[in-house]
């Protein structure tokens, strides 16, 4: 332990450190070697801090390193054997042919010739582009013109040349030239024309021959259903259905019921399209044959793809006819009220009523009666959302209080087709259709003109098309397309030009 001199000692020694630490600090801040320059421009201690900075500069400036050359290592002294050596490692020799051994740069001993052979064949694929044709493809890739166009001849005798997809493969055998500079011979293409159909042309004997090569295809339609669930597209997706035919699915739905308020999830969706699968494993989908949708098991929607024009025509509304007139229901519903006067419900007085009434629930698929063109599509004041039919030989038809239109002016109809669904629009006190009759212009009795019992579906179209509805609803959703038979894998005899 220290004594009391010690301690005391040590505390003078740490105030005389204090003291001179401070009075260091003090003279420095009394110098002010480093003030600001931006402040008191031109004055003493102005001067003295640009004197600060000039020695600092000076100082870095001198510690600067030099600039002078860096000897190499030392190059190694090798006879010409050793340069070779090295030579032969280098990049360059690869880029002039890779040849392997020793020397690998060209040297006294190459001497260039002036022809170098041509192969003898020439394998190539050419490939159809957008908007190209099929003679131009050919003779793009090689082909001479003669060749060119008694190929095409030969294939556009099997197959349509304007019917080929953009992107077909072409498998070409391109021959010796005859002389130099003369286009190669086509000894040999290979293609596929078809999806069921394959063509091969060869040389034989100095003449093209073609050959046709079958492809044994299923085309048994694909059915896939489910449940709607929160998103009838995302249903659609996961139970497999192609992303082309959901989008045909709902257009085609939503031109019948309203996507927002008349499906909903626990509904099933039932969607049949055309699908194609050949022997060779490609598999083709084609369009939406058939669009369904069930509440609780009983059909909602049953529209099946019909006529050269592919519209689509509800399974209920074909064919369908008011037994006491004989004439075809524009909507599924009772006659609530007739031509002639009567009084008016909303406006309190008798007047007439150019049409009849069916009751029908709101949202019912309304029918065009006849063939016709639509004349009129659109708001018209008392009659709201209404639809004009013309027919042809002075006949049309109306169709007011519709929820929603379906159909514009000037679309061509058919008997059957939904043109709008059933509402309550303009002056009306309730969901139902008034059906009008025109005649020359004017309102007649629609009960007094069976025009439209001649016009309607007659019975050989009707059963044939219950028996395709039949044929799609028999087809097993999400079987595999069924197993070829070896009667299906045989071809035909090849054809030979």
């Amino acid at each position: 332990m220290e004594t009391g001199a010690g301690q005391a000692a040590h505390a003078a020694a740490r105030q005389r450190s204090s003291s001179w630490k401070a009075a260091v600090e003090a003279r420095c801040h009394a110098w002010d070697l480093a003030p600001d320059l931006a402040e008191e421009i031109g004055s003493r201690r102005w001067l003295r801090g640009l004197g600060t900075m000039t020695a600092l500069c000076a100082i870095a400036v001198s510690l600067w390193p030099d600039f002078s050359s860096v000897e190499a290592a030392t190059a190694v002294r090798a006879d010409a054997d050793v340069r070779d050596e090295y030579r032969s490692q280098m990049i360059l020799p690869l880029a002039q042919g890779g040849d392997s051994g020793r020397r690998m740069g060209a040297t006294a001993l190459a001497v260039p010739i002036a022809q170098a052979p041509e192969r003898a064949m020439v394998q190539l694929t050419a490939t159809l582009g957008q908007g190209d044709s099929f003679g131009r493809m050919l003779q793009r890739a090689g082909v001479g013109s003669a060749d060119a166009a008694r190929v095409s001849d030969m294939v556009g005798a099997n197959a349509p040349l304007a019917g080929m997809a953009p992107g077909t493969r072409f498998d070409l055998t391109l021959g010796r030239r005859s002389a130099a500079g003369a286009p190669r011979p086509l000894d040999r293409i290979e293609f596929r024309a078809r999806f069921d159909l394959n063509l091969l042309i060869e040389r034989q004997a100095g003449m093209l021959v073609l050959t046709r090569q079958p492809i044994a295809v299923d085309a048994t339609p694909l059915r896939i259903r489910g449940t709607v669930g929160s998103s009838l597209y995302r249903s659609a997706r996961a139970a497999g259905a192609p992303a082309r035919a959901i989008q045909q699915y709902l257009q085609t739905l939503d031109q019948h019921l309203s996507l927002e308020g008349e499906v909903a999830p626990d509904d099933t969706f039932d969607i049949v399209v055309a699908h194609k699968r050949a022997t060779s494993g490609e598999s083709e989908t084609g369009n939406l044959m058939y669009a369904g949708l069930e509440r609780n098991g009983k059909p909602r929607a049953q529209l099946l793809r019909w006529g050269d024009n592919g519209q689509f025509f509800e399974a209920s509304g074909m064919g369908k006819q008011q037994a006491s007139s004989g004439m075809v229901s524009p909507v599924a519903g009772r006659m609530t009220s007739s031509y002639g006067m009567r009084r008016h419900p909303i406006l309190g007085y008798a007047r007439m009523h150019a049409g009849i009434d069916f009751g029908a629930p709101s949202g019912a698929p309304i029918y065009a009666v006849s063939d016709g063109v639509v004349a009129f599509a659109g708001r018209r004041g008392g009659h709201g959302n209404y639809v004009r039919l013309s027919h042809g030989g002075g006949l049309g038809t109306g169709y007011a209080h519709m929820s929603r239109i379906a159909v514009s002016a000037g679309t061509q109809v058919r008997t059957g087709q939904v043109i709008g669904y059933v509402g309550s629009t303009g002056l009306s006190t309730g969901p139902h259709l008034h059906y009008e009759l025109y005649q020359n212009g004017r309102t007649v009795n629609p009960l007094s003109v069976r025009f439209t019992v001649q016009s309607q579906v007659n019975g050989e179209d009707l059963a044939a098309f219950k028996a395709r509805l039949g044929k799609i609803m028999a087809i097993q959703p999400g079987a595999p397309v069924k197993a070829m038979t070896s009667n299906a894998l045989a071809t035909a005899a090849g054809t030979t030009d």
